[in-house]
């Protein structure tokens, strides 16, 4: 994980981090009690022990990689009264491309899902919007120009 990167979270993302953070810790603490019974067992089967080490080995690493983000997030917090004047993030866009309408909501990298509508703010839809205004077009090229016209921008969180 990137450390110098700042970590944006949502007030529910922040909550699903930490109710996974919370379950892992109770687990880790399941299996490492769990180990201590069956370690003299357990060394007669050395296969059995190394995927059973393996798999604590990976759960410490994510309660590693959930502590730094706790420890390191900003949390995307509401503009204030009014409708936002421009696309920041925590935003719900709606733009048209192509003829066609699109929405999406700007998240931090950990929350983006384009399945449901959140893109990254790293993403080059998403740091193209970042700033921008109703009736603004924007124009994200990758393997072709695509043209973004923003049409509402809405704070929903």
């Amino acid at each position: 994980m990137d450390l110098e990167r700042e970590i944006y979270l949502t007030k529910e993302g922040l909550a699903k981090l930490e109710k996974e953070y919370e379950e892992l810790k109770v687990l880790k603490n399941q299996r490492t009690k769990n180990d201590t019974l069956t370690t003299a067992s357990s060394l007669e089967i050395d296969s059995e022990y190394s995927a059973f080490q393996e798999d604590l080995d990976l759960l410490e690493s994510r309660i590693a990689e959930l502590e730094i983000i706790l420890k390191n997030y900003k949390l995307i917090l509401s503009p204030g009264k009014g409708s936002p004047k421009e696309v920041l993030l925590g935003t719900t866009v709606i733009v048209e491309v192509e003829g066609q309408q699109d929405e999406f909501m700007i998240v931090g990298s950990l929350e983006a899902n384009p399945m449901l509508g959140k893109i990254s703010n790293e993403s080059p839809v998403g740091r193209a919007l970042l700033g921008r205004k109703i009736g603004e077009e924007v124009k994200v090229q990758s393997s072709v120009v695509t043209i973004y016209k923003i049409r509402k921008i809405t704070y929903n969180l």
